[in-house]
């Protein structure tokens, strides 16, 4: 009883971090700023992301592969932070930069 309800946990976790990411790719094509994008991207990745990891904990054969599947996670928080911080600081330069903007014109 135990593993079946652990089972289905594990599938509403993963469903739900498969869906987050889903949600993330379509605010990357809906969205038309560059800025929203990355908030789109950043958070709801991350979330799927956390999902995906909490999912697969109780799968890990020891406790160092659960601690590195952690880790790899905190990794990713990290470099989805910086590089969604290092965009915004190069769209926010260039929509500095006089007939530059972030939208497109149609």
């Amino acid at each position: 009883m135990a593993e079946t309800l652990l089972l289905i946990v594990q599938i509403i976790l993963l469903v739900t971090g498969c869906l987050f990411f889903a949600v993330g790719t379509l605010g990357l094509f809906r969205f038309t700023e560059t800025l929203t994008r990355i908030h789109a991207l950043t958070k709801v990745d991350n979330l799927g992301l956390g999902f995906i990891v909490i999912a697969l904990l109780p799968l890990a054969p020891s406790l160092e592969s659960g601690l590195k599947t952690i880790l790899i996670w905190a990794v990713a928080l990290a470099a989805s932070a910086t590089s969604a911080h290092l965009v915004a600081r190069a769209v926010r330069v260039s929509s500095d930069t006089p007939g530059s903007g972030d939208r497109e014109h149609d």
